[in-house]
């Protein structure tokens, strides 16, 4: 679930100063800019986090050692060539786009975007963000939902690829030796452990 903030003058979109003023006022808020609105993101679930937290920990782990690039969560927002700042749930840069970090928000198009289905969010928005980043140069964009146990995988000009439980993905345009088993992304279930 999201709120958009917009310009009481309807023709005049907010600007990357808005995103600042609003940002400087709220700083513990995620907050992104789409299309000239300010848009205040809805906490995540906390298997979604998990989740997404997985993913990216995984990912992390094989390309750090590797120095391959940088491995971010829900907080790092992405200042693209569309005037939007963006925040995806896990995003990958490679080492040569960004040699440096930086505290203010990454120009640069990362290569790799993730969304993770939250309980109240629409997948059909987060897949038109994923669009978003792809259309702007980003390699690849990954859907995870929890509730299905299931990824879809997007490319620029190419089908959606599906993969569930007991499938390994693979991205070998970035990562040609990396592979993560899909069954160990999803949430442990410790009840049985506890008496």
């Amino acid at each position: 679930m999201t709120v958009a903030i917009t310009n009481r003058d309807t023709k005049t979109a907010l600007t990357k100063e808005d995103w600042e003023r609003v940002k400087s006022a709220f700083p513990e808020w995620k907050i992104e800019l789409v299309s000239g609105k300010i848009i205040i993101m809805a906490p995540s679930g906390y298997e979604s986090e998990e989740v997404g937290f997985e993913f990216g920990a995984q990912l992390r782990n094989w390309v750090r050692p590797r120095q391959l690039g940088r491995v971010t969560g829900s907080s790092a927002i992405f200042d693209l060539p569309n005037g939007d700042r963006r925040a995806p749930d896990v995003a990958f840069v490679k080492a040569e786009k960004l040699p440096q970090t930086t505290k203010k928000p990454a120009e640069v198009i990362p290569d790799l975007v993730v969304e993770v289905k939250s309980p109240n969010d629409s997948p059909e928005e987060l897949r038109q963000k994923i669009q978003s980043f792809l259309s702007q140069g980003t390699a690849v964009g990954i859907l995870i939902d929890p509730d299905s146990r299931k990824l879809e995988v997007m490319r620029p000009d190419a089908p959606a690829e599906c993969f569930g439980d007991g499938d390994v993905l693979t991205l070998p345009e970035l990562f040609p030796e990396w592979s993560l088993q899909i069954a160990d992304l999803w949430s442990p279930d410790f009840s049985s452990q506890i008496n």
